[in-house]
């Protein structure tokens, strides 16, 4: 599955523009307002959360917003966020006004204020630091059916059958999970939701290095589409769910496929599978969600060298973000900036006949409609220090 060069600048400019063209046209969908992104950034040694306007231009928010009460005396006094947590907690209440006019005041101006930087000359650090950061697992139907075939190919073991109600007889469908997931009469999924952990400690931003732990050849790549939490969630309905949620992101579930090497519980280590340092790359930015046009209808590209892996959409999710953020509440209380990933789509080195797993010297971009493109360069443990 290789490609020439001129193919591979070809597929990365249709992925960047897939991004860039989006968020025009979500910004020109809401009421008028400027679009921003929000992230976290480090400038000399000095980290500060900034408003990303047009994909190019970084708003420093606390030296912008003192400029802005400088300049309208009238406006009510705000205390500068110190984190991505902080500016979340208080969007609604307080930031979500002054940003869209700090946003308006940068793109009428001839040129940019002292207190705006050109993007590419700041350090891009993880948007959020989640406290719980969730992931999907099964969550796209041809991701689940992939894994089947190609074990099948193998000649491994077909997956287990569903237990019939009692554990006896043949299969039948999944039945609720009281107090956690109450299937409703007429679902006709065959399973339930499916939620797993990945420590907040491997978390890492673009253009920090992906490293290969010694030993271990099967890493394996996961585009995700990923929700941020805006205000404490605990036992939240599926139709409420939307209003705690803050804004959408990308996530790498970057993935060792290689197993722990004996069958102790079964054999299924999601330690080792998923949670080795570096194994969670998030960001670049976090979009709030009144800038996200419709999330259970956005596309997402996986490339690895510029070559198209995954190619799927949040429609194809068996159970949407809404059911997620409801089926995680359901278990644990959400805070704001934790994080819950939809899953992985169909393309994944496990559904392979010829798997193409992440080696040092790849780059590795998980691209998100109306969000950016998540990138990151992998290299051998031996050779990183800390970028």
């Amino acid at each position: 599955m290789e490609v020439d060069v001129a193919s591979r600048l070809t597929i990365v400019a249709l992925a960047l523009a897939l991004a860039f063209s989006a968020a025009d046209r979500v910004g020109a969908q809401a009421g008028g307002a400027v679009s921003f992104k929000l992230g976290t950034f480090e400038q000399n040694g000095r980290t500060f959360v900034g408003m990303v306007l047009r994909d190019t231009q970084v708003v420093d928010i606390a030296r912008g917003n003192a400029a802005f009460e400088a300049a309208n005396g009238s406006a009510p006094k705000l205390t500068a966020p110190a984190d991505m947590k902080q500016l979340i907690v208080r969007y609604d209440a307080e930031w979500r006004q002054r940003l869209g006019a700090i946003a308006k005041v940068v793109s009428s101006a001839a040129s940019p204020p002292a207190y705006v930087v050109p993007v590419n000359t700041l350090r891009i650090l993880p948007p959020v630091r989640p406290s719980v950061q969730l992931n999907a697992g099964g969550n796209y139907v041809e991701h689940t059916d992939g894994i089947a075939a190609n074990q099948a190919r193998q000649g491994g073991p077909a997956p287990a059958p569903a237990p019939a109600r009692g554990g006896r007889g043949p299969a039948a469908a999944a039945t609720s999970a009281p107090g956690i997931w109450e299937r409703a009469a007429n679902d006709p999924r065959p399973e339930n939701p499916y939620l797993f952990q990945k420590s907040p400690s491997i978390i890492i931003g673009n253009g920090d290095r992906i490293v290969m732990p010694r030993g271990r050849t099967n890493i394996d790549f996961e585009c995700e589409f990923t929700a941020v939490i805006g205000k404490p969630a605990k036992y939240v309905s599926v139709a409420s769910a939307a209003d705690y949620i803050f804004g959408y992101t990308a996530h790498h579930d970057v993935s060792d496929r290689a197993g722990r090497g004996d069958r102790k519980m079964g054999g299924s280590d999601w330690l080792i599978g998923k949670n080795h340092d570096t194994f969670g790359p998030l960001g670049p930015f976090i979009v709030p969600k009144e800038f996200i046009k419709d999330p259970m209808n956005t596309r997402h590209v996986m490339t690895l060298n510029g070559m198209v892996m995954q190619d799927s959409n949040t429609n194809r999710m068996s159970h949407n973000m809404f059911e997620l953020v409801h089926y995680a509440s359901n278990i644990l209380t959400l805070n704001p900036g934790d994080t819950i990933a939809g899953g992985s789509p169909a393309g994944t080195n496990i559904e392979r006949a010829e798997p193409r797993w992440m080696r040092a010297g790849d780059t590795a971009t998980c691209t998100i409609d109306g969000i950016g493109a998540l990138t990151n360069p992998v290299v051998a443990e031996s050779t990183v220090s800390t970028r």
